[in-house]
């Protein structure tokens, strides 16, 4: 008859207050590590079964099943595995220095697969300590003949063992809860962990109360053992690929697309990275990668395994060649971190190659969704961006969709290629339109990142540039045969400056005047695109500042084709009429200043009360009149 009482075999006097608060960051890994020693012991028996070792009862369907006792305050992990002997429990249990699994590959290290073995049945098992002031294992073994024996401690480093009056082979831990874990009593917050971890385990795992419940719709088991990740791509629909995207990431929108992976060299690893429609901008931080070891979840978007810019992106990736309980120094250390995430990246890439060629009118209309994600791969990634640049595509002005190729043809044969882009389609409304009244197209790069994306593409394109449609006035704009000659053009422009700066009260204002093709349009603001992104850096970095301090780099420029500007001059002139010229002049710049960013407050009050002034005049109610 089993009996034996004593103290475990560890190295430090108490190992138990270390493992309560430090050993894991989430106090509810302790379900993770028993459920999982469950599907290692079945594995374990599994694989007995297949070399002649073990027999096997007819119809044999593997089985865990977590039991809830809420008025005993008591948590039970169940399993019909390979169950231990007294003497394998003396080893695996009170020596935390062997592992169980460790020492089971080792016996059958010719025979078996390894990747198969989830857990380490021992210090994973103490894991329980966390949150039970007293620990119960009932097990019986596979091997005929063998007495069930029940363990018990109380977390002090001391235990019994004896014999149990457990019948079936295998084993179950129960857990006393500790009074600072009566959360695990809810059986919500349990199935959801449950989920959270086992979602997709291969063994069926089933959750029962006690009492009993006359309620039989929980009668299944929780977790689904055939995750979709594990099917052949070909044979898997569309509509299997969205059921399972809305069933693991509860978004009720449809994916975009998505990639299946399922290779098997150099490293094994399976799943499924979607392409979710983003609502709005901020969507790209709310990514989730889930990686999983054997169908056991380990955790969301590890920096160290997954590339940093899928984690923007949805899916789930099974890597059974790395260890549950990895460290992510050893990752970086062995080499997996870049294997993994250079056969990722590589497939993503390929995956939009794809879809350019084949689809094109495809790949434009998933554009708006999918460019943060593919210009911060273009960042982050070398490589990514070597695999990807000649299907970089952008949105224009006249809703076309072209590669930067397609927009610099028509400039082939110059020195310098110039790619105008638009950041703010409602305040650069004017200049929109005075592109698409030229015939002119413009990019559109309004996002957070294409401040920075535009700078990484100067750097690796050759003699090219990219400007605001607010920062050039480009050679197409300009009306040609009605351009003065220097000399005229040099007096008009000293004229213009000396009313304009009157009227601003800006001695240093710089003025420009040009023929313009466009005569509706008396004058525009232009800032250059050095201080546009000195601008947008400071913007970025301490979201506050003072927009006149890029005012001395702003230039206005006057369109000598619109009759307005030639009058204002003419005006001024006149001693009758120079306050009608200069508030003329003050209401255009007014009005450039405000299609080119928004005037402060102390400007738009005055600016409110020039339109008043003007509205009088022109009604006959205004100071004239008075």
């Amino acid at each position: 008859m089993i009996q034996e009482k004593g103290s475990l075999s560890i190295q430090t006097e108490n190992i138990f207050p270390i493992i309560k608060k430090w050993l894991y960051s989430e106090k509810d890994i302790f379900i993770r590590e028993l459920i999982s020693n469950s599907a290692d012991a079945i594995s374990k028996l599994k694989k007995l079964s297949d070399m002649g070792e073990a027999k096997l009862e007819d119809g044999f369907k593997p089985r865990i099943e977590v039991i809830l006792d809420k008025e005993n305050q008591t948590l039970s992990i169940d399993d019909n595995g390979i169950g231990m002997t007294a003497e394998e429990v003396k080893k695996y249990i009170n020596q935390i220095a062997f592992s169980g699994v460790k020492d089971f590959i080792e016996k059958y290290h010719d025979k078996t697969d390894d990747q198969q073995i989830i857990g380490h049945f021992g210090l994973g098992f103490y894991s329980s300590f966390m949150v039970a002031e007293r620990v119960y294992i009932d097990t019986l073994s596979y091997m005929e003949g063998a007495e069930a024996v029940r363990w018990e401690s109380g977390g002090d480093a001391d235990y019994s063992m004896d014999a149990s009056d457990r019948r079936e082979r295998g084993t179950r831990v129960t857990l006393k809860l500790d009074n600072d874990s009566q959360e695990f009593l809810d059986p919500w917050k349990l199935k959801d962990i449950i989920r959270k971890y086992f979602q997709f385990l291969q063994y069926e795992i089933w959750f029962r109360e006690i009492p009993e419940k006359d309620d039989k719709k929980d009668d299944k088991p929780i977790n689904d053992t055939n995750p979709l990740w594990l099917k052949n791509p070909r044979e898997c629909t569309d509509e299997e690929y969205k059921k399972f995207y809305h069933q693991v990431f509860t978004d009720f929108n449809d994916p975009l697309f998505w990639i299946h992976i399922n290779m098997d060299y150099p490293f094994n690893m399976k799943g499924i990275i979607y392409f979710p429609k983003l609502r709005h901008e901020f969507d790209t931080l709310e990514g989730k990668i889930k990686l999983y070891y054997n169908q056991v979840f380990v955790a969301d978007n590890i920096k160290e395994v997954i590339p940093e810019f899928l984690l923007l992106l949805k899916g789930c990736l099974d890597c059974p060649d790395l260890p549950l309980n990895v460290s992510r120094s050893y990752l970086q250390n062995e080499g997996y971190a870049e294997k993994i995430s250079n056969h990722i990246t590589k497939k993503v890439a390929d995956k939009l190659q794809l879809l350019f060629k084949k689809d094109r009118e495809g790949y434009n209309k998933y554009w708006d969704d999918i460019h943060p994600f593919v210009k911060y791969g273009c960042l982050r990634e070398e490589k990514f961006y070597d695999r990807v640049k000649d299907i970089l595509i952008y949105k224009t002005i006249c809703d076309k969709y072209v590669t930067l190729d397609e927009y610099l043809k028509p400039q082939e044969g110059k020195d310098e290629k110039k790619v105008y882009y638009v950041g703010d389609e409602k305040q650069q409304a004017q200049y929109i339109r005075m592109f698409k009244d030229n015939n002119l197209d413009a990019v559109i790069l309004n996002t957070l990142i294409d401040t920075h994306f535009i700078s990484f593409m100067e750097s690796k394109l050759d003699k090219v540039k990219f400007l605001s449609v607010d920062s050039d006035i480009s050679g197409d704009m300009k009306d040609d045969g009605k351009e003065p000659d220097e000399k005229e053009k040099k007096k008009i422009l000293e004229e213009s400056e000396k009313v304009f700066r009157e009227a601003t009260s800006k001695d240093s204002l710089k003025v420009n005047v040009e023929s313009l093709k466009n005569k509706t349009i008396p004058a525009i603001m232009l800032l250059s695109e050095e201080s546009r992104r000195f601008r947008e850096m400071a913007r970025s970095f301490g979201g506050n500042f003072n927009a006149d301090l890029f005012q001395g780099e702003e230039t206005l420029v006057l369109n000598m084709n619109n009759p307005i500007i030639p009058n204002i001059i003419k005006l001024y002139g006149d001693e009758k009429r120079k306050g009608d010229a200069l508030l003329a002049a003050s209401f255009i710049y007014d009005l450039a200043v405000l299609n080119h960013r928004q005037l402060d407050p102390e400007s738009m009050v005055k600016f409110i009360e020039k339109s008043n002034d003007i509205l009088g005049r022109v009604t006959g109610s205004g100071k004239e009149e008075e």
